[in-house]
Formats: C-alpha cells, structure tokens, sequence
C-alpha cells in the first residue's frame, strides 16, 4: 500500500522548512520527509548571526526546531524517513523510502536535499567542527576578530575566502598542498597581494588540536605536514576553513533531472522549475554560488509558489 500526499519535501532545512510552511498555509496536503539529518547543515553549526530576526543570534540547532514547529503548526508532518529511491517517469511521483522501503506518491515533489561540504576525514575534525572548523567563510567569518585563521584549498574558492577573511582576522594562512593552485590567475595575484595572507604550500593539516573546558570546545592549533620532507609542525590556529568544494545532495535524482556538472539541479530561470514539470528543486542542491540560510529560504518560498500555482493549472 501507498501513501499519497499532495506535495511531498524531500530534505529539511531552511529551504524545505519554508517551501512546507508556504504549502501548509496554502492549504495543500504537504510533508516532509527530513532524511540522515532532520534540520539540515544547520543543526551543526553553532551561533547564526546573519539571519534576520535574531538580533543576538541563535544556535544553528535552535533556530531550526523553531522553523518546524512554524511549519507543524499550519498542519504540516515531519516524516523522519530518507527517501532512498524515485521515479519521476509519470504521475503521480513515486518515492521509496528507507523505512522497510514504503513507498508514498505524490502529485508535486520539492528538492531540498542540500549540498554536504567536503571533509579532510583528518583527526580532531568531527570534534572542532562548529568549533574552530568552518566550510563557510561568510558565514562564520565575523567570529575570527583579530584571529589567526587557515584555509585550506587551491581553487578560486579558497582565494576569494583567504581575501574575506581578512577583512576580520589578524592573518590567514592558506594551506595547499601542491605548488600549484587551480584557481585563476587573478584570484592567486589578488591573495597573494594581500599583505595578510600567507601561504603553506606543499602542505596537509594532518590533525585538529584543542581544549575542552566546562563543556566548551575550542580549536587551538593544527598539525601540519610537508608532503616533500615530511617535516610535522604544530601552528596555533583559532580558525580553520574548507574550501574544497560541497557534494549536493542529489545522486537518486541523476536518472530523471538535468544538472549541471558537479550533481547541482538545473532549475529554469529565476524559477524553482526543473526540467520535469511537477518537480520543483530549492536551497543548496540546485544553488552553488551562495549557499546562504537566508537565500535557501527565499528560494524555498519560491518553490512552493511555483507547486501551489502548478497544482492549480493542473488540477
């Protein structure tokens, strides 16, 4: 037996919060299944200060129990199942999900899977996460004040972090580990003409160091290795970024949805509309420039306008 819904949310967070709550209002039949982790990116990362709303900030975690309950309260269910498995071939959808793989249909599905940073998978990171280690310099940048800060990478990405996070921070040491860099030629010029980033090259973090006080995490130093001489030395280090790229959230969708390159949804325009009608994609799995809770919100708004006027032409 199936489980039919209206419009089915595939993913949690900012995006799928706001697409459910502008369904739910809408009056429409709408759940969300919240998948590997209910809340999104968000629930581990610890104060959000650039969120409107929250003049002292709020803890990442926090801030996304207050968005479900929003949600719940205008008649929306959370469903704490992955969805493992879809087929957007005909209507109504079909989904399969991890739970004794039950399957749900649906007349309209909205992404909002997310995209994962990259990880070193070194020591100590999974511990200083949200704690010194960042994937995001502009979110987490405004914390590091007159701090010493390391990214690590060799793309644009890196370059532009290094220069952002200059504007707070007391030096930054960007860690690659070859000599050369794939990033453009201007990004490297424009970092490496900037009087307070300095670079590590030929080099790997190897490990995270820190201390733990009254239940208080905090990123001390990193250990570094040279891949030539396999010199080991242990740099203080308040900050650590990744800038090695994200993964979006989107491998059960490659057989039905255009993407780009690197897995992002295509979505048409400044619409949420992807190439099969009925299937609407929002946040960071269709996003790779901004990534920002705030404009996965907005597009979640987005993609719940566009399946609500879609439902109503198609009714």
């Amino acid at each position: 037996m199936s489980e039919h819904h209206k419009v089915i949310i595939i993913g949690s967070g900012p995006a799928g919060f706001t697409a459910g709550l502008y369904s739910g209002r809408a009056l429409l039949d709408t759940v969300i299944f919240e998948g590997q982790q209910p809340g999104g990116q968000l629930t581990i990362t610890t104060e959000v200060e650039n969120y409107p709303g929250f003049p002292d900030g709020i803890q990442g975690p926090e801030m996304m129990e207050i968005f479900r309950k929003q949600v719940h309260r205008f008649g929306v269910k959370s469903i704490y199942e992955t969805i493992l498995k879809v087929d957007f071939s005909e209507r109504p959808f079909k989904l399969w999900s991890d739970k004794d793989n039950k399957l749900y249909t649906a007349d309209t599905v909205i992404i909002s899977t997310g995209a994962t940073a990259r990880r070193l998978n070194v020591k100590g990171e999974d511990k200083y996460w949200g704690f010194g280690i960042s994937a995001c310099a502009t979110c987490d940048g405004f914390f590091y004040r007159n701090l010493k800060v390391f990214v690590v990478g060799g793309g644009d990405t890196a370059m532009e972090e290094a220069n952002y996070l200059t504007h707070f921070a007391s030096s930054v040491t960007l860690v690659h580990r070859r000599e050369e860099f794939r990033a453009s030629k201007i990004m490297v010029d424009r970092a490496r003409n900037n009087p307070k980033v300095d670079f590590m090259l030929n080099s790997i973090v190897e490990e995270a160091l820190g201390e733990e006080n009254n239940g208080i995490k905090k990123l001390t130093a990193l250990k570094i290795r040279n891949v030539k001489t396999n010199e080991v030395g242990i740099y203080p280090a308040d900050g650590l970024f990744y800038a090695i790229g994200h993964d979006p959230n989107t491998k059960i969708f490659k057989d039905f949805l255009d993407m780009d390159e690197n897995g992002y949804i295509k979505t048409i325009g400044k619409s949420s509309y992807t190439n099969i009608e009925g299937v609407f994609a929002c946040g960071d799995c269709q996003d790779s420039v901004y990534r920002q809770a705030v404009t996965a919100a907005g597009s979640g708004c987005v993609a719940a306008i566009d399946a609500e006027r879609w439902l109503a032409e198609h009714s």
